[in-house]
């Protein structure tokens, strides 16, 4: 799944010129608590959020403090005191903005966000912006995601390939966890099902609680030349017999 599957399309944004007490009432209004900031060529060039316009709060309680502070040596992050006497969107906004492209997975979005600890990712195409991608986006994905990963589970996995009733097994997926149980032939049949779920987009892990009629793991099998064989052509090919000498 990607981006562009689940960001908000025509997301709010604001100009560097916006007042700061019209970009409340807007986030007020919206229910939302931040928003890109854009160019005249919708280039984003920031993200202004409620915790900005606190730092701009905040910092009433201590402007009487910083011409004393200045005098006596104390040095300040140029960028922090522009926030701190900021008016307008452009002076307050966190900058440059980190953002994401349409096309690239939620993994890789849910990542960037942990990894920089933002709220939200403006999402560009062609470096435009073209939407918002928000930790609730995220949730709400995922949530789907997971049936969706028990539908591949059930139908590609387990009908098309491996050629098994998938009423037959037991399928719980959670947050990208797949937990699969039942009856199959051969242990090395319950093993490319636990390959074959692990590579399904969306899955973080795999628990097998698969039993079977014949463990056929100590019975050799013909050697690979090209890469790992088909699962359908494994679990169709007679294990070799063993040699009496």
């Amino acid at each position: 799944m990607k981006v562009s599957d689940v960001m908000t399309r025509g997301a709010v944004s604001v100009q560097p010129e916006t007042r700061l007490r019209e970009l409340a009432h807007l986030l007020n209004d919206r229910r939302i608590s931040g928003v890109p900031v854009v160019d005249e060529e919708g280039c984003c060039i920031g993200v202004i959020s409620e915790t900005d316009l606190l730092v701009k709060q905040l910092s009433r309680s201590v402007s009487r403090r910083l011409p004393l502070e200045w005098i006596l040596g104390d040095h300040h992050d140029p960028a922090e005191m522009r926030r701190r006497s900021a008016t307008t969107a452009g002076d307050a906004m966190s900058s440059p903005a980190i953002t994401i492209d349409a096309d690239r997975p939620l993994r890789e979005a849910a990542a960037l966000m942990i990894d920089r600890q933002v709220n939200r990712l403006p999402v560009l195409e062609a470096g435009q912006l073209v939407g918002v991608l928000t930790r609730a986006d995220l949730v709400r994905a995922y949530l789907r995601l997971d049936a969706e990963i028990e539908a591949q589970v059930r139908e590609d996995v387990l009908r098309r390939t491996m050629w098994l009733d998938p009423a037959a097994y037991d399928i719980d997926v959670r947050e990208g966890l797949v937990r699969i149980g039942g009856q199959v032939d051969r242990r090395s049949t319950a093993l490319i099902v636990e390959k074959l779920i692990g590579v399904v987009d969306g899955v973080v892990e795999v628990q097998i609680a698969l039993t079977w009629d014949l463990d056929d793991s100590a019975l050799e099998l013909p050697a690979e030349t090209e890469g790992e064989p088909g699962a359908a052509s494994v679990t169709t090919r007679e294990p070799r017999q063993p040699v009496h000498r």
